[in-house]
């Protein structure tokens, strides 16, 4: 269920990670997307991620609905506001997934990451594109080749995660008011062509950025 905190603008989502693959989480992260759109407001989209799916979460599973929520979950990543994951205990599955695709990852002590298992390995979906995205090739083949879960002292180390801590609503207070949504949407965009374009193919881009920056700090 999708919650708002009234004084700050807040979307705050507790998203249970222990169930199998469905339409109805689907709808929820949809959900949450088309709420966080409709309400173009500072603060930032919050989901709580904790939960691994049963030993048999892909029995009976068809790639079309895999395809729906890969889909969602790339919304969610891209979602034109300042997003934060807060994971606890076990996070596998969707609710690895999630956390992998935010802008802010904080795991509360004891938290372990892992990736899901079906057909007799791991679960090859994007999880695996982004833990390799993110941390490198060396840095997950155990977890993605083995299933060895991740630590929070490991996750940190990879920069999967930016923080352990018992007192999440502190961070995430901190986040208020840090920049616009849409603003921090434009420089994570910047983000991700970093990677894969040239330093000529980027310039157009950064320029526009800072055009739209000097204009808005003239109007302040």
């Amino acid at each position: 269920m999708v919650t708002r905190n009234e004084n700050k603008g807040d979307l705050v989502l507790r998203f249970d990670g222990s169930r199998p693959l469905s339409a109805a989480a689907v709808e929820e992260i949809a959900a949450l997307c088309d709420r966080a759109e409709d309400q173009r407001e500072p603060g930032p989209v919050t989901v709580h991620v904790t939960g691994a799916p049963p030993a048999d979460w892909a029995k009976g599973l068809e790639v079309g609905l895999v395809s729906k929520w890969e889909r969602a979950v790339r919304r969610f990543e891209r979602l034109g506001r300042l997003t934060a994951v807060v994971a606890s205990g076990e996070c596998s599955g969707m609710a690895l997934d999630l956390l992998l695709a935010a802008d802010v990852r904080i795991a509360e002590p004891g938290t372990t990451l892992r990736l899901a298992s079906a057909g007799g390995g791991t679960w090859p979906g994007m999880t695996v594109y982004r833990l390799t995205k993110q941390a490198g090739a060396a840095g997950i083949r155990r977890a993605v080749l083995l299933g060895t879960p991740i630590g929070t002292d490991r996750a940190l180390a990879l920069n999967l995660i930016d923080e352990v801590s018992g007192d999440p609503a502190a961070t995430l207070s901190s986040l208020d008011g840090v920049t616009d949504g849409a603003e921090a949407a434009i420089r994570r965009q910047l983000i991700f062509e970093a990677g894969s374009t040239t330093f000529e193919e980027a310039l157009g881009s950064h320029l526009a950025a800072a055009d739209r920056a000097l204009r808005r700090e003239a109007k302040s």
